[in-house]
């Protein structure tokens, strides 16, 4: 017996009702679906055992009953492939307990017939028990994807060691004797034994008016400091400018030459009148 003989005999049981309903149904009145209401409890034609198996990718709804002989207590069976269990089992429009079932004798013939549960908590198992056939056919299909896209091929790791004669050279740069930075631009890097003095930085002094160092930028126009500054510079130099003329021009503003012409013992006396009149003019 091959492996694939034996996943296909291995069986696994998803849900046993002990007691459901099976009913003739007459066809399909409308393309909507079904409805149970329209089927008389005259139609019903048997009465069993309801198990759900799941045997690799295939849902088996069988119908047994448990009186019957071994080997022959199976009354029908309904084959849930993957992706087709819409069109194995199919719901009533009126009801939540009932449904139709596509069943099939194994030569290629159907037919259809109505199943019915006593309780709605079996037929809410029942609902459960083919969507969890569903989540395992799928979970077996992506592990099989996975597992054929999980083959890598694994290469030799590439031996990067030198064979032996050969060498590796390595070019090296000579570190130039002086500073090619800011330090040696401005004159204070040293030459290599370091005893070269440092040269002084000569730098000329900024513009001095006043005793006061001059911006090299002129004040904006606007600047109230510099129109007071401008002012004061302004008329210090009339002033100094008028006084100038005054003396230039006022005879008695030197009086050298008449304390030369005086004679000494009378220097003292004059000193005092001139300066007398001095202040009194």
């Amino acid at each position: 017996m091959s492996i694939e003989d034996d996943e296909e005999s291995l069986e696994h049981t998803l849900l046993v009702v002990r007691e459901v309903s099976v009913f003739k149904i007459p066809p399909r009145s409308t393309s909507g679906g079904y409805k149970c209401g329209e089927w008389l409890q005259s139609d019903k034609i048997w009465t069993g055992r309801l198990r759900v198996v799941s045997r690799h990718d295939r849902c088996e709804i069988r119908l047994e009953d448990p009186s019957a002989a071994f080997g022959e207590e199976l009354f029908a069976a309904c084959f849930v492939y993957p992706g087709q269990r819409e069109a194995s089992v199919e719901p009533v429009l009126d009801s939540s307990r009932y449904f139709v079932l596509r069943i099939e004798d194994g030569r290629g013939k159907h037919a259809f017939i109505g199943l019915g549960f006593g309780e709605r908590n079996e037929a809410f198992d029942f609902n459960v028990a083919l969507s969890d056939h569903e989540k395992y056919v799928k979970r077996e299909g992506e592990k099989e994807e996975e597992s054929e896209d999980g083959q890598i091929d694994i290469h030799p790791a590439v031996n990067h060691r030198l064979k032996e004669g050969e060498t590796i050279r390595i070019n090296v740069k000579n570190k130039p004797s002086a500073g090619t930075g800011m330090l040696s631009a401005a004159g204070l890097s040293g030459g290599p034994s370091g005893t070269a003095k440092p040269k002084a930085l000569s730098l000329s002094p900024p513009p001095v008016v006043g005793g006061k160092i001059r911006s090299p930028l002129p004040p904006p126009p606007n600047d109230p400091v510099a129109a007071r500054m401008t002012s004061t510079s302004h008329g210090v130099g009339l002033k100094g400018t008028k006084e100038n003329v005054r003396r230039s021009t006022d005879p008695l503003s030197d009086l050298s030459q008449l304390e030369r012409n005086l004679p000494s013992t009378t220097g003292s006396a004059s000193t005092k009148t001139s300066a007398a009149g001095w202040a009194a003019f």
